[in-house]
């Protein structure tokens, strides 16, 4: 499975919700089996994004599939990163000349 970090902020609709915040984490944990992704962790940050998502998913198709599916219901707006493990990035290396 391939590792993303998703950078999330409260769009105007979610900071109105934002008391079902937790819900609603719950929620999309949840749906993102649907998507044969798996949120591992959720975090409620401060600064420039209100929440950060540390999300497992088969491909990138299937990570952006539920980036769209959470983004369509209006309460956040996210960037998703694709993430490399140590092991991974020792791979990508390897093939450097």
């Amino acid at each position: 499975m391939a590792t993303y970090i998703a950078l999330s902020s409260f769009t105007d609709q979610g900071i109105r919700n934002v008391k079902d915040s937790t819900k609603r984490a719950d929620a999309v944990q949840a749906a993102a089996g649907k998507f044969g992704a798996r949120m591992t962790q959720i975090y409620w940050t401060l600064g420039k994004h209100d929440l950060i998502a540390i999300i497992e998913a088969p491909d990138d198709m299937s990570a952006t599939a539920f980036s769209l599916a959470i983004g369509m219901a209006g309460n956040v707006r996210t960037q998703t990163l694709r993430a490399f493990s140590k092991n991974e990035m020792n791979d990508i290396l390897g093939k450097l000349a």
